[in-house]
């Protein structure tokens, strides 16, 4: 055998044992992520991804928009608002200038996964302002002294909040991220788990809190982040994210925690 042989051999040994890998596991992650069984359905990876039905038959515009209105996105997020939750209202058209510089990105990190990217949000000045201005205008009468930042992008809205409404701002990080003593608490990821960190002594008993992240997918990173922050005896007043992806029922797992939410894609 030459090594054209040998190699095209190996190619297909390698091709066969990753294949194999890959449908072992499929029925797990699908379990896990609560989805249906569909060749059209992307897997989640992380609190970042839609996994969401691409259709063949539907195009994608080149902007990485889908053709479907804000609007209708928004009022089909409203008759599905689950209790505890709340969503941006649909006639406000801020709520529809938010909506519509969100891009979409389809097979990003990997193929079947449908990523919603708020870079063009950041670089929409009447969007960004339209976000913080929300949120302000919700939280600046409830005796919020903390807002924490879930990251990283909770990091991009969680500051500017914090600052309007006069409270202090705390990360909540990944592992060895931040210096000092901290307090850590474990959750469950798709394959595997993750961890999560703040400060000891960043927020006092008592206190009350604004959890915000930039998206809710599965749940897994705010539950999280109540969780410890009820462990030094905060309040959790609200959870707070720009998106929510209802198909992933990550509102579930907050429990009786109320949410809230901007806009909702389809």
């Amino acid at each position: 055998m030459n090594s054209f042989q040998q190699l095209a051999k190996f190619r297909s040994y390698l091709f066969q044992t990753m294949e194999g890998n890959r449908k072992s596991c499929i029925p797990l992650s699908r379990r896990l992520a609560g989805e249906v069984s569909s060749p059209d359905f992307g897997w989640n990876l992380n609190e970042r991804m839609i996994s969401s039905r691409v259709s063949h038959s539907t195009a994608v515009h080149r902007s990485g928009n889908f053709p479907i209105s804000p609007n209708n996105r928004l009022e089909r997020a409203a008759s599905v608002r689950p209790q505890h939750m709340e969503t941006g209202d649909a006639s406000d058209p801020r709520i529809t200038r938010i909506a519509s510089s969100i891009r979409v990105i389809p097979d990003f990190p990997k193929p079947g996964i449908l990523f919603q990217d708020i870079t063009t949000l950041l670089l929409d000045i009447k969007a960004f302002r339209d976000t913080i201005d929300l949120f302000v205008e919700r939280y600046k009468e409830k005796g919020i002294s903390v807002v924490a930042g879930v990251e990283a992008r909770g990091f991009i809205f969680g500051p500017p909040i914090a600052l309007a409404i006069g409270a202090k701002f705390i990360p909540m990080r990944k592992p060895h991220k931040l210096p000092g003593p901290v307090i850590s608490e474990e959750y469950s990821l798709e394959y595997g788990t993750d961890v999560m960190e703040m400060h000891v002594g960043a927020v006092e008993p008592g206190e009350k809190v604004l959890v915000i992240d930039d998206l809710i997918a599965t749940g897994g990173t705010l539950c999280a982040a109540i969780k410890l922050l009820e462990r030094v005896g905060a309040v959790v007043v609200e959870c707070a994210c720009v998106i929510e992806l209802p198909e992933l029922k990550g509102r579930d797992r907050l429990g009786d925690k109320p949410l809230f939410v901007l806009v909702s894609p389809a």
